[in-house]
């Protein structure tokens, strides 16, 4: 049992990523759902799905690739939060990734948003990971 499925889910793609997998298997839990939600909507997988059943549910993420080089859409993932340290914003002090090119995944009292979801419906929170 992995104590930070966050970092673990990020580990696992950055991971499959770097050896240009289609495709990379994660440990299904109601946030790590979540943030492939977000990976979906912003564009940087193609698509997921739940496989299994009880405990031992598996998200199946489909990375995207682009050109004939298949560089990776995901760039980098960096964990921001952790178990040991918590870091929080309000949303006055959500960060803005490489300029508004990345996003930073935060954790709200209305879901797991994107850092301008957030600051456009004035929440703060947790502050999860980074993606560019």
């Amino acid at each position: 049992m992995v104590n930070d499925t966050i970092a673990d889910m990020l580990t696992r793609v950055r991971n499959a990523n770097l050896a240009r997998h289609q495709i990379v298997q994660v440990p299904s839990t109601k946030m790590t759902k979540n943030i492939a939600d977000v990976l979906l909507e912003e564009g940087f997988i193609q698509n997921f799905e739940e496989v299994g059943d009880g405990i031992n549910k598996q998200l199946l993420l489909s990375l995207k690739y682009k050109g004939k080089e298949r560089e990776p859409v995901i760039t980098a993932l960096k964990r921001i939060s952790r178990p040991g340290l918590r870091v929080y914003a309000n949303r006055k002090e959500l960060p803005r990734v490489l300029g508004g090119l990345g996003i930073a995944v935060i954790s709200t009292s209305r879901g797991v948003l994107t850092d301008n979801k957030a600051r456009h419906q004035g929440l703060g929170g947790e502050v999860l990971c980074y993606i560019w």
